[in-house]
């Protein structure tokens, strides 16, 4: 109703303070009625309305109330979703995605911050060959491209060591942007392969695929001798680790950079399931940096000064 009175000119948002008041006094035991959320309220009914087709409402309105996604999340993680998705089909994803893997919002704001919709699936691999597609399909799914561990700050000079050290610090982190199912077994996991000593960056058991994946980080742009050597380390943990009714072990080789037309060369040719991504992370200043700027109540004052001229 207030879409559409709007829609038409008969109101104006000064109304809304109205209809807020009138409501809370109607319904005093009720919350919900403050102007913001009614705006919240029109701006759900707009999203929705305008996006989905006559048909697909025909089709919704069969279903009860309660067996929409939209239906089981609470206000505020509904609010989130629709005033940071840009379709009705980034929407549904995060709702979906909410439901499935149980987020609070503040971890469901995270995913929407990261754009998690745009990265899910986007991994470049050769799962379609080297998998059974079911399989192939599932694993896909479950990698992004790119990985944003923004819970990672290091100084400018740093290296692919460092950059474990903190992973595995914020292990609980790590694995939320892996994805549900990562089980992780170990850093620097140890392998023997003719009485030489091999180590790989990261170990970890996916039980929804039902495999091994072995993650190897790269502080640089890729190339591809990496997926040769990861390629030999997923041959490795096939022979050593991998159970009789395990899937094939996969490969994920994180890099600061990519060429996907490199990446997609490089792996064209290679047996094992393996993808390449890129990782973000933030950087932060040098402490010798750091005092030379200004602090935040310094940047006021001079605000404010500059007001009072």
């Amino acid at each position: 109703m207030i879409s559409e009175q709007q829609m038409k000119g008969a109101w104006g948002d000064k109304l809304l303070e109205q209809l807020s008041k009138d409501s809370g006094s109607a319904f005093p035991e009720m919350k919900g009625f403050s102007v913001t959320n009614l705006k919240y309220c029109r701006q759900f009914y707009r999203f929705y309305q305008s996006e989905i087709s006559q048909q697909t409402v025909d089709q919704l309105t069969v279903l009860d109330f309660g067996q929409h996604t939209v239906d089981q999340l609470p206000w505020g993680h509904n609010v989130l979703i629709f005033t940071k998705s840009k379709s009705i089909a980034e929407a549904i994803f995060y709702q979906q995605q909410t439901l499935h893997n149980n987020w609070s919002r503040d971890t469901l704001g995270l995913q929407l911050k990261t754009n998690l919709y745009e990265r899910n699936g986007k991994i470049i691999s050769n799962f379609e060959h080297t998998l059974p597609k079911p399989t192939a399909d599932l694993a896909r799914k479950s990698l992004k491209d790119p990985y944003v561990f923004d819970f990672v700050a290091l100084a400018k000079t740093y290296n692919g060591r460092d950059i474990e050290t903190q992973l595995v610090q914020h292990i609980s982190k790590f694995l939320l942007e892996l994805g549900k199912g990562f089980a992780y077994i170990g850093r620097q996991y140890h392998l023997q392969i003719a009485d030489k000593d091999y180590y790989i960056d990261l170990l970890f058991y996916h039980v929804v695929l039902k495999a091994y994946v072995v993650i190897e980080l790269k502080n640089t742009a890729f190339i591809p001798e990496y997926a040769g050597k990861l390629n030999f380390y997923l041959s490795a943990v096939d022979s050593l680790l991998k159970a009789d009714d395990d899937k094939p072990t996969i490969g994920i080789l994180l890099c600061r950079d990519k060429n996907n037309i490199e990446a997609e060369f490089a792996l064209r040719d290679i047996n094992k399931p393996i993808g390449v991504s890129e990782f973000q992370l933030t950087e932060v200043l040098p402490e010798n940096l750091k005092s030379s700027l200004p602090t935040i109540e310094e940047i006021e004052q001079t605000l404010k000064q500059s007001s009072n001229e």
